[in-house]
């Protein structure tokens, strides 16, 4: 047995709480610092106009081992928090998308995919060969890609009908890499394809947060922490790191000291890790990073609203500034009755025009696709955008490692390299491995 060290997490978002928990369960002492007041990342409880909002709605997977473990871990139990709901790209009958409606049925895999294919509707016959073809094709080749290209360049070498490239693939790559197709990285999109639909039946559900974000898992990881006898500060900037004796000392931006540790995880974004790295590890990868924004808005309507389900793909189309690409009626998922969140991602053309122009778009969006004229007017509405949401998951991307990490650091977060673009379970994973490897070293 190894004697119980010190080891300082900077950042609480998902890839610093895992971190610190990991190094918990260990038996070690942990301080975790986080700048912000409230835990939890780029995925968190905000407060806007006096509502509790999230900063971004979130659509987890059942293929997110590690983020469901950790849940449990820390005392959060996914049945009650998460709605799990089968694979499904379901949209509203208005604007675009004819109704297409594709739902995988609870059947073992891929039997689940195969019966959902046949009763898929708004798909033609051409449509329904051409992803039986991609899918057949991908598991043939063990979901793999040996030279990397985008995910557009994918689509077409498997012969997609345009139709199943705009409804199904499109969006799937935007919500799992938050890069259009003609920049995303094909290789990390097939890594996700092949632990979801490449994987038993359960891993291919949609998991809905029916809580915050901060709720989710941040919050119930503080309070796991503090049991632990972890020190957990909130609005505590670390400024400057350097080397201490056998360790690393970190102060605060006024140069206070806030302790001497055995190692430190650096769980922050990138931006912020260079700046403490400079001079100790080279940063040319952190700072080489590209990022993409999220939007996400809130339209709050009559508490009579409902719609007929928990949420809806949504064809975007920015020739009508309909930039929304899924909605999400949180009435159903635990939040305020008649408040809908619609969420753009990879943003940089939506908010190009200001918020008021969005949300109106939004909103005449939603009216014409819905067939209710009442949504164009929303009693209240929010948008919250993340500019820097995550990183730009291009075809190629050499993203920052541990491998050149002086002993005792290392980093965490979505955008270390991993099979995972920027999500939840990236990010999870991310701290975990990072907690494994500086107690390892000991």
């Amino acid at each position: 047995m190894t004697a119980p060290l010190h080891y300082a997490v900077v950042g609480a978002g998902w890839a610093g709480c895992a971190a610190a928990v990991g190094l918990a369960a260990a038996g070690h002492r942990v301080s975790l610092f986080e700048a912000a007041r409230t835990l939890g990342g780029r995925a968190r409880r905000v407060e806007a106009d006096g509502r509790a909002l999230d900063n971004g709605q979130h659509i987890l997977l059942g293929a997110y081992g590690a983020c469901l473990k950790l849940m449990k871990q820390v005392g959060v139990q996914p049945s009650r928090a998460l709605l799990r709901l089968p694979l499904q790209m379901r949209y509203p009958l208005g604007a675009g998308a004819d109704g297409m409606d594709f739902v995988a049925p609870r059947l073992p895999a891929p039997l689940h995919l195969a019966v959902a294919l046949l009763r898929a509707k708004g798909l033609s016959r051409s449509d329904k060969m051409s992803l039986a073809r991609f899918s057949s094709s991908a598991r043939w080749m063990g979901w793999q890609l040996y030279q990397d290209c985008s995910v557009a360049e994918l689509l077409e070498r498997f012969e997609q009908t345009p139709r199943l490239i705009r409804l199904m693939w499109n969006p799937l790559c935007i919500a799992a890499l938050n890069t259009p197709p003609e920049r995303a990285s094909a290789r990390v999109f097939l890594n996700v394809l092949r632990d979801s639909l490449g994987a038993r039946r359960a891993a291919s559900d949609m998991l809905i947060p029916r809580v915050d974000l901060s709720a989710l898992l941040p919050d119930a990881a503080a309070a796991y922490l503090e049991r632990h006898g972890a020190l957990v500060r909130a609005g505590t900037t670390a400024g400057a790191l350097r080397q201490a004796g056998g360790g690393w000392r970190l102060d605060d931006r006024q140069g206070e000291s806030l302790g001497e540790f055995a190692g430190v995880v650096l769980a922050t974004g990138p931006e912020a890790a260079a700046q403490l790295l400079d001079g100790i590890a080279d940063t040319a990868p952190l700072r080489a990073l590209a990022h993409e924004p999220i939007t996400t808005c809130y339209l709050q309507y009559d508490p009579g609203l409902r719609l007929p389900r928990p949420f809806y793909a949504l064809a975007d189309d920015p020739q009508r500034r309909a930039w929304g690409q899924f909605v999400f009626d949180r009435g159903q998922l635990g939040a305020d009755a008649g408040l809908l969140a619609v969420v753009v991602s990879a943003a940089g053309h939506a908010i190009a025009d200001g918020h008021a122009a969005l949300e109106d778009g939004v909103a005449r969006q939603l009216a014409a696709d819905f067939g209710l004229p009442a949504l164009a007017n929303p009693q209240w509405s929010k948008l919250i955008t993340e500019k820097r949401a995550t990183f730009s998951c291009t075809p190629g991307l050499q993203r920052p490692d541990n491998a050149g990490m002086p002993a005792g650091l290392a980093l965490a977060g979505d955008y270390v390299a991993g099979d995972y673009p920027a999500t939840l379970e990236g990010a999870v994973r991310s701290g975990m491995a990072a907690a494994r490897l500086l107690a390892g070293r000991r």
